[in-house]
């Protein structure tokens, strides 16, 4: 995925995903390439040396989302998603 695409993704600025992409790509968590249609465009992956260690410790979530969510319509998805954020918000002070 592109910064752009990530952000819009996450639902943050892509200002703070390409901060968050430059230090994980420091790091060998993430690796950035040129679009070959594009090279305007950085396709941002995860490092082939991280990709099954990230599978599957993520993996089980987000089978267990995936089920979870799946009988909800696009409208209940979001207004779950918008139930976790104000949680997280009131959590936070």
């Amino acid at each position: 995925m592109t910064v752009n695409e990530l952000a819009a993704r996450l639902e943050v600025a892509p200002a703070t995903v390409s901060l968050m992409v430059g230090e994980l790509s420091r790091k060998g968590v993430l690796a950035r390439r040129e679009d070959d249609a594009d090279r305007r465009r950085t396709i941002v992956s995860i490092a082939d040396r991280h990709q099954d260690a990230i599978n599957e410790w993520l993996g089980y979530g987000a089978k267990a989302w995936r089920q979870a969510l799946e009988p909800l319509t696009p409208e209940q998805r979001r207004m779950f998603v918008n139930t976790l954020l104000a949680y997280e918000q009131a959590l936070s002070g």
